[in-house]
């Protein structure tokens, strides 16, 4: 197993790193393309948000194919197959001539953009040892929060300068560069054992997974706060645009740097499991969540954005502990485990728009924040559960030894 501090464990942790940081790169670089891509195209600005949302949506789904094929097939050649077909789809939207091409081309990239999300914790539970597995999925976390600032930051200016389809090469460029860095660092599968496909073993390993009270409790944890914590950055931009802060578009996609220090609860939360229960960790960052949240209350631009840094801090270290979690405590197909817990993810993410308009309606910001709490109260007691949960299993474990 390679241990925590090795040069296997950061040759390992860097390609995985990178591999995350170039597959959420290209799926949030649209976003700051959007208006650009209403314009030449002639669509509402609904229908040009679709080249974002289809790539998330197929991306869902996608981890249901992979997580459960990589069980039989292996960890590495797919990710490394999928991550291909993400430059080759990039490379071809930079030539699309119709919006429903590019459209047919997003989607086609997010089922490929699934691969490396659906695998890359199962690869590390497979391959590193407890300590090890613990730090680097909070350094993995961390790189999918600097891959949405980058493919944010790289639409944006790019887009401004060289246009929206040169972007894409832009992007492709970058991605071609990672694939080769990520083929050359990652260390070949030395403890994986393939499981012969049957398709009802399959989905009976999803109901095994989905009938276990300790996984279950933690998809929904995942899922729940992921559905307030993106959320509340679709309506804090109405709240800014609008008097007295009337921030311009440009600024107001800056407030996406708010996720670094996600970076850095991520990378801290796999420290703190080490000293602490996980799901205490859970519960830490909840709280911390739901205090940022608090913070954006304030009548002022500072408070809110400080807010949000508190948010990004909070979200991510419960994040990285869940995935964690879900790795260590999945009996038998642990990347079909951590498939599930994606689907979740991005099913909150979807789904939480819809939950917070009643919210949004009633009470502006102040009802976004009340529903939001009402959410978060609900993941604390789930962290709390798996806590008493898992002590009390503990216990009965030490009697018997005893």
């Amino acid at each position: 197993m390679i241990q925590a501090g090795s040069r296997a464990y950061w040759r390992a942790t860097l390609a995985l790193c990178l591999g995350s940081f170039m597959i959420f790169s290209n799926l949030y670089v649209t976003q700051p393309l959007l208006p650009m891509l209403a314009a030449d195209f002639q669509v509402s600005p609904l229908s040009a948000s679709y080249s974002f949302t289809v790539s998330t949506l197929t991306l869902g789904l996608s981890l249901l194919v992979y997580g459960p094929l990589s069980d039989v097939l292996g960890r590495r050649g797919i990710m490394l197959v999928t991550m291909a077909g993400v430059i080759v789809t990039t490379l071809a939207l930079s030539q699309t001539s119709s919006y429903e091409m590019l459209l047919g081309l997003r989607a086609v990239q997010g089922f490929f953009l699934g691969g490396l999300p659906a695998i890359a914790v199962a690869y590390m539970g497979d391959e590193f040892d407890k300590e090890a597995l613990m730090t680097a999925v909070g350094l993995y976390i961390g790189a999918n929060t600097l891959g949405g600032i980058g493919g944010r930051l790289i639409g944006g200016f790019a887009g401004e300068s060289l246009g929206w389809a040169n972007t894409f090469l832009v992007i492709a460029g970058v991605s071609l560069v990672v694939w080769l860095s990520f083929a050359s660092l990652l260390p070949r599968s030395r403890n994986f054992q393939a499981r012969p496909f049957h398709l009802r073993t399959m989905l009976g390993n999803m109901l095994d997974h989905l009938r276990n009270p300790v996984l279950l409790t933690a998809y929904l944890i995942g899922g729940f706060n992921f559905f307030i914590f993106i959320n509340q950055y679709s309506y804090i931009t109405f709240v800014l645009g609008d008097a007295p802060y009337s921030l311009s578009p440009r600024f107001l996609g800056m407030l996406f740097l708010t996720y670094l220090t996600g970076t850095l609860g991520s990378a801290l939360a796999g420290r703190a499991a080490r000293r602490f229960p996980q799901p205490l960790c859970m519960a830490f960052g909840i709280v911390v969540l739901m205090l940022g949240s608090l913070c954006t209350l304030l009548p002022s631009l500072w408070a809110i954005i400080l807010g949000f840094f508190i948010n990004s801090f909070g979200f991510f270290f419960a994040h990285s502990t869940n995935s964690s979690w879900v790795s260590r405590n999945a009996q038998h197909a642990k990347a079909s485990a951590s498939s599930l817990y994606l689907v979740f993810y991005y099913t909150g993410a979807s789904t939480g728009g819809i939950y917070l308009h009643p919210f949004w309606e009633w009470r502006g910001w102040t009802g976004v924040i009340i529903g939001s709490l009402v959410v978060l109260v609900g993941t604390l007691s789930a962290a709390l559960y798996l806590h008493r949960k898992t002590r009390v299993a503990g216990e009965v474990t030490n009697a018997v030894v005893c």
